[in-house]
């Protein structure tokens, strides 16, 4: 009998319902008798949607999200709506998408120019690269559509964009010559910013970068035009495969951008120039531009903001996300917060701890940064960043490793089962880009930046949990990261289910009294060895939780409007678009970030005014870059104050009603207070906010005007101390530079406090040796790094100490408290720094 003719088979390329549809696949795996509830739910919403060009689909991981993309697809290419792309982070879950595909019965490839694909019989699946550069099969710009794009998933879609965002963005590194150029090009625009920031730039300091001004990018298009088209010229057809990251740029990242270079940001710092852009102009990939249908996939990230800024995604669909009745479906994490459950824990403690644990089971560490591996490099078996990310993964999933250490990945990878029972996250997420950490200094501690931070973070957390069935123990260590879970209520960011779970362990937290490590092990120990109460108590801690609905900041859609005006030669009503997002916006800090982004679209008609607005940004948040043409008046300190102890008192009651967020506060303060490089702008603001702690007033006037030291503190009675930070050096000697700097910063101080008014000056750096031949100031003591340690010591037992009393105590407890600790005016100096030496011939 020739069963084929009754046509059964035919029923899975014309049904276009999902769920019906996954049910008559003829050749799929046995696994897969019925849809899982969450499955057809969310086939369900979206059936009813479809018609709508962007929509996002949130479902935890584990929750089969690869299997509900890919019968929609199907679903597309049934309706008629093909070609179908799947899209994924990289090339490796590319791999695990064309196995699930195959085990369901579906046709996929990976070859865009399949014919199978073209006449919508078979699905492609690509990595997000291949779909997104600038030499495309897709088609790029003017060259319009090569191939086209009805439907599309992304999938894991915030991972997808850190790798868009990246293609996005030029960087050039010295000794090229085009970044010669470009700094030649605009080193006069740097000089009348801050001239100290200008040389520092040219030295190729680590721990300093600038922004060219607006107008000074505006003004010298034509010769930023000639320079990179020379670039490009060089390196396009170069074979010398010592040059593969500038062939990368003139092959795939400059034709992406070279039309909107006038809507560019250019930052100089550490040798490097990179040119980049807040919002992504996607239209360039005409074939995803123009795309019947576009599907965003996720797990469950609570801001998707960044999709309208970068992938130009429709708000009003956005909005409305697609997802199950449930957010309960999540894997089990029990979620410790070590450093809060008892504040004298140490990170050494909890590094020991967690090499204990890596002898029995796999144990995941993610670092935000080289710098910090290297602290884990004498417990970890290996540490694995970009080149060597996939291979280490796959030893992890297939048997004991012991402690893996992660460098800056927090999303776009799989660790299953017992590939990690334990993952750390260490320290908040360093930024990806030098714009970025230009703003993210602009917008210190607002929402904007600890919402950042917290979805890298949760992106991180899900690591170790790939299915509804997987289980992980979950630390989040680092005072940073602590301060700003507890002490900056960051926890409301996270997604429900997440909140959850970690305010279950919080529950589980209040059985312990200051625990030990060995406390902590205790229920480390139980969670892993799958105690029945607890995973009762975690499956009703999140059996009600649900999805949130989309959120799209005003800010993401003001950005959006304004930046596709820009690019359509409108920039007044770019201008106006940036003016709404001002006008709703309450917060000082963040009302300036958007007034300099106002600034920068009306300086293409009204240059006077853009200068008017930028004035007033600054006069809100002095932290905001570039300053004005003509400059910003200082604001001097006033020189006599109240006793310390009585600002001190003043400060801390009016600023942490709740003793245990000012301990939270200081430890995040002194987990700053470090020799590193590239973290100068955090140190500078961290050793300004540490005055006020102990009862003096304090400024950046550097940071905030270009002109002045990086940090005063004034300590009443006309005394104040002038500081150059260079906690980025790496040397054993003080440059000749360096002691300018700080000769200069006195010069500047006499110019603007008189004769009545005196200042010690001081450097940070981890050396007391002056350079052969360099002439520091002849009053000039120095921080090194011994002196920095024993200063957070200080600072670290003080806060412990007058923590502990009621309402901090009185100011004579106060005065007896900073005497002892050696933080008072007397004292301080010869407590805390030494005086320099000059080196020997």
């Amino acid at each position: 009998m020739d069963f084929k003719s009754l046509g059964g088979g035919s029923a899975a390329d014309k049904l276009i319902v999902p769920r019906d549809l996954f049910n008559v696949l003829p050749a799929k795996a046995p696994r897969y008798q019925y849809p899982r509830d969450v499955q057809a739910d969310v086939w369900n919403q979206w059936f009813s949607r479809r018609n709508e060009r962007d929509l996002t689909i949130k479902m935890n991981t584990g929750s089969g999200k690869t299997v509900v993309g890919l019968l929609i697809l199907k679903s597309c290419l049934n309706e008629g709506a093909g070609p179908a792309v799947y899209v994924t982070p990289t090339p490796y879950l590319v791999q695990q998408v064309i196995k699930e595909g195959r085990d369901l019965g579906l046709e996929l490839t990976e070859d865009a120019r399949s014919p199978r694909v073209m006449s919508g019989k078979a699905i492609l699946v690509i990595n997000v690269h291949k779909l997104i550069n600038g030499q495309s099969v897709f088609g790029v710009g003017s060259e319009g559509v090569e191939i086209p794009i009805g439907s599309v998933v992304i999938d894991d879609v915030h991972a997808c964009l850190a790798e868009t965002e990246e293609q996005f963005s030029i960087k050039l590194v010295s000794p090229a010559q085009a970044y010669k150029d470009l700094l030649k090009l605009f080193s006069s625009d740097l000089e009348h910013q801050s001239l100290s920031g200008a040389t520092e730039i040219t030295e190729q300091e680590p721990n300093r970068n600038m922004l060219v001004p607006y107008w000074a990018w505006a003004s010298k298009q034509q010769q930023v035009q000639q320079i990179l088209r020379e670039f490009v010229r060089t390196f396009k057809n170069d074979k010398d495969k010592d040059n593969k990251e500038h062939k990368d740029i003139a092959l795939f990242r400059y034709p992406l951008i070279k039309d909107h270079l006038n809507l560019c940001e250019c930052v100089f710092g550490e040798g490097e120039a990179e040119i980049s852009l807040r919002c992504l102009p996607i239209s360039v990939i005409p074939s995803f531009q123009s795309a019947q249908r576009r599907i965003f996939m996720s797990a469950t990230v609570s801001d998707d903001s960044v999709l309208v800024t970068h992938f130009d995604a429709a708000p009003e669909s956005v909005q409305k996300p697609i997802h199950p009745e449930s957010s309960g479906d999540i894997g089990d994490r029990m979620i410790l917060v070590p450093q809060e459950l008892n504040p004298s824990l140490t990170d050494d403690q909890v590094k020991e701890y967690l090499k204990h644990c890596a002898q029995t089971v796999n144990v995941v560490v993610i670092v935000p940064s080289k710098f910090r591996a290297k602290y884990w490099a004498d417990v970890a078996a290996a540490t694995l960043s970009t080149d060597d990310l996939q291979a280490g993964v796959a030893k992890l999933r297939q048997g004991q490793v012991g402690l893996v250490v992660l460098v800056n990945k927090y999303d776009g990878i799989d660790l299953p089962d017992d590939a990690c029972r334990i993952l750390a996250i260490d320290g908040l997420p360093d930024v990806r880009g030098r714009l970025e950490k230009i703003e993210q200094g602009m917008l210190f501690g607002s929402d904007q930046v600890i919402r950042g931070s917290i979805q890298r973070i949760e992106q991180g957390m899900g690591r170790g949990i790939r299915s509804n069935e997987d289980y992980c123990a979950v630390f989040l260590m680092g005072r940073s990261l602590t301060s700003h879970l507890y002490a900056r209520n960051a926890k409301s960011f996270f997604s429900a289910a997440t909140r959850a779970q970690l305010e279950l362990s919080e529950q589980l937290a209040k059985q312990f009294n200051n625990p030990s490590i060995n406390d902590i092990h205790q229920a480390v120990r139980q969670f892993i060895k799958r105690d029945p109460d607890w995973i009762q108590a975690s499956k009703a801690a999140i059996v009600g939780a649900k999805y949130a609905t989309g959120q799209t900041s005003h800010i993401a859609l003001s950005q959006r409007r304004a930046f596709n005006s820009a690019v359509n030669g409108d920039y007044r009503d770019a201008q106006s678009a940036m003016q709404s997002a001002v006008n709703a916006e309450k917060t000082d800090k963040t009302k300036a970030w958007l007034m300099l982004q106002m600034a920068e679209y009306q300086h293409h008609t009204d240059a006077v005014q853009s200068q008017l607005i930028l004035k007033e940004a600054v006069r809100l948040n002095p932290q905001i870059t570039p300053r004005p043409l003509e400059g910003i008046e200082y604001t001097k300190l006033p020189s006599h104050l109240a006793e310390q102890a009585n600002l001190c008192l003043h400060h801390l009651r009016q600023n942490y009603p709740n003793p245990n967020t000012f301990i939270l506060q200081m430890n995040a303060y002194l987990e700053a207070l470090i020799f590193k490089p590239g973290t100068a702008p955090v140190f500078e603001k961290t050793l300004a906010d540490l005055a006020l702690a102990i009862g003096y007033l304090s400024q950046t006037p550097e940071g905030t005007t270009g002109r002045g030291p990086d940090v005063l503190w004034s300590l009443g009675r006309q005394k104040f101390y002038v500081i150059e930070c260079k906690n980025g050096a790496t040397v054993d000697t003080i440059a000749k530079d360096y002691c300018n700097q700080l000769t200069g910063s006195m010069t500047w101080f006499t110019d603007k406090y008189g004769p009545t008014c005196t200042a010690t000056p001081i450097m940070v750096h981890p050396a007391s040796i002056i350079e052969y031949a360099a002439t520091m100031h002849p009053n000039a003591r120095v921080i090194t790094t011994a002196h920095l340690g024993a200063l957070r010591t200080a600072f670290r037992e003080f806060a412990k100490a007058v923590a502990s009393k009621p309402r901090y105590g009185t100011e004579t407890e106060v005065a007896q408290l900073l005497a002892h600790f050696k933080l008072t005016e007397e004292v301080f100096v010869s407590q805390f720094t030494v005086s320099p030496r000059a080196a020997k011939k």
